[in-house]
């Protein structure tokens, strides 16, 4: 036993200064020395770019850290603490909450979404002389509830059969979430606001919480909820009624448009039937999308992937649709997405451009420059009646710069159908020079 312990407590033996165990662990750690020293060895100008922009990282940290115990000392009202009487309690398990990690709300309110660079004074213009002025105010969800409500009267007063009226504790729960969410910054939603997906009566019981209220964070959160638990049908209707019109808000406000609502546009995108349905099409059918709203809204369109097929149906409906002046920004991006379109896309594009042929109207840049992209992209995929009718209708319609790109794509390129080794492909409209 004495022996067994002595090998268990003795340490290990001692080597002399002289040994070679010890000179060769010496030498072992010499390359590893060299080593970090030729990583050290950077360049001045980049180790300079590197302190300075590590210090500012630090000062930022200890900014936000600081800001966040003053709110939490002068304000806790602004700690998402839920009321027990209302069940309002954490989920157990961990939740992917996104709270924007590396945004500082207080310095860069709006930092990355300012479009005022993007847009012309005088192309503003000729894109409103092609907007509707007479139109009222957009529906929400608060006109669709009401709208309800009187149906609901009038079932009552004829003797049908009633919709079910919520419970006194349901219309107080959701009254303290809508609060809660009005304070939203960052964090877990409460529990209750995760079940109104699956409420068969979920418009009614969303109205109680007053989304028109909500923060900016908390509508992020709220999408990105019902974006992933929601069928397209209801989803549309929430883009539809309590997104967009949030949305269009802020724009109108600010001229700019908050980084939490520009994410929730980006996870919108994430059903992307629902996003054309909800959002595109109701916003270019409204007649009132300016383009400062074209141009936010389809910066997402231009970012973020799409199906090839859902983009051919967004080209369809836009195609057919009537036209009012930011519906050519949406083409050209839908355009410069190069997918393959079918010949019934291609065709319907033909004959929206083909509407303009007797229009007197001074047509904007962004309509000869969607053509211009159509020409580019689909020149090859085009018959040959077509290219005449296009020629004919950029003769009448014409941009001093625009036109001639317009014509020499469409004078150079191969019809449908032909091949490209056929050195008699090549169908030249017009002879005559520009």
């Amino acid at each position: 036993m004495s022996k067994k312990r002595e090998r268990i407590t003795n340490p290990e033996p001692f080597l002399p200064l002289g040994s070679d165990a010890f000179s060769a662990g010496k030498k072992r750690t010499k390359p590893s020395k060299n080593h970090q020293l030729q990583e050290k060895l950077v360049p001045s100008a980049v180790s300079s770019k590197i302190l300075k922009e590590a210090l500012l990282q630090q000062k930022e940290v200890q900014r936000e850290e600081d800001d966040d115990g003053n709110v939490t000392h002068q304000n806790p009202s602004l700690n998402l603490v839920f009321p027990q009487n209302h069940g309002l309690k954490e989920d157990d398990d961990e939740d992917d909450v996104d709270d924007f990690e590396g945004y500082s709300e207080n310095q860069s309110q709006y930092g990355e979404l300012n479009f005022e660079d993007d847009l012309n004074e005088e192309e503003e213009k000729l894109v409103e002389a092609f907007l509707s002025k007479t139109d009222g105010p957009q529906r929400t969800l608060a006109d669709i509830i009401v709208e309800k409500i009187k149906e609901k009267d009038a079932q009552v007063s004829t003797g049908e059969k009633p919709m079910p009226k919520l419970d006194n504790s349901i219309i107080e729960l959701y009254k303290g979430v809508g609060k809660l969410l009005n304070k939203y910054t960052s964090g877990k939603m409460p529990k209750a606001f995760k079940h109104v997906p699956s409420l068969q009566f979920w418009e009614e019981v969303l109205y109680l919480t007053e989304p028109e209220k909500w923060s900016p964070n908390a509508m992020y959160q709220a999408t990105r909820i019902f974006a992933s638990n929601m069928g397209v049908k209801k989803v549309e209707r929430f883009y539809k009624f309590v997104l967009l019109p949030r949305v269009r808000e802020d724009i109108r406000k600010n001229k700019r448009l908050h980084f939490a609502l520009y994410q929730s546009l980006k996870k919108a995108l994430y059903k992307p039937a629902a996003f054309n349905k909800g959002i595109v099409f109701p916003l270019c059918e409204s007649r009132t999308c300016t383009l400062r709203e074209a141009v936010i809204v389809g910066s997402i369109i231009e970012k973020v992937s799409i199906p090839p097929l859902h983009s051919s149906v967004a080209l369809l409906k836009l195609a057919e649709m009537e036209y009012y002046g930011t519906t050519s920004y949406f083409i050209k991006l839908l355009i410069e997405k190069k997918y393959a379109l079918p010949y019934r896309v291609l065709d319907a594009l033909v004959a929206h451009f083909m509407k303009f042929y007797d229009d007197s109207r001074e047509m904007p840049v962004i309509w000869h420059q969607s053509l211009l992209a159509f020409a580019q992209r689909y020149k090859n995929e085009l018959t040959k009646e077509d290219k005449a009718d296009l020629t004919t209708l950029v003769q009448r319609q014409r941009h001093k710069l625009v036109t001639p790109e317009i014509l020499r794509e469409l004078n150079n390129s191969r019809n449908r159908g032909e091949k490209d080794d056929d050195p008699m492909s090549i169908y030249i409209l017009s002879s005559s020079p520009l």
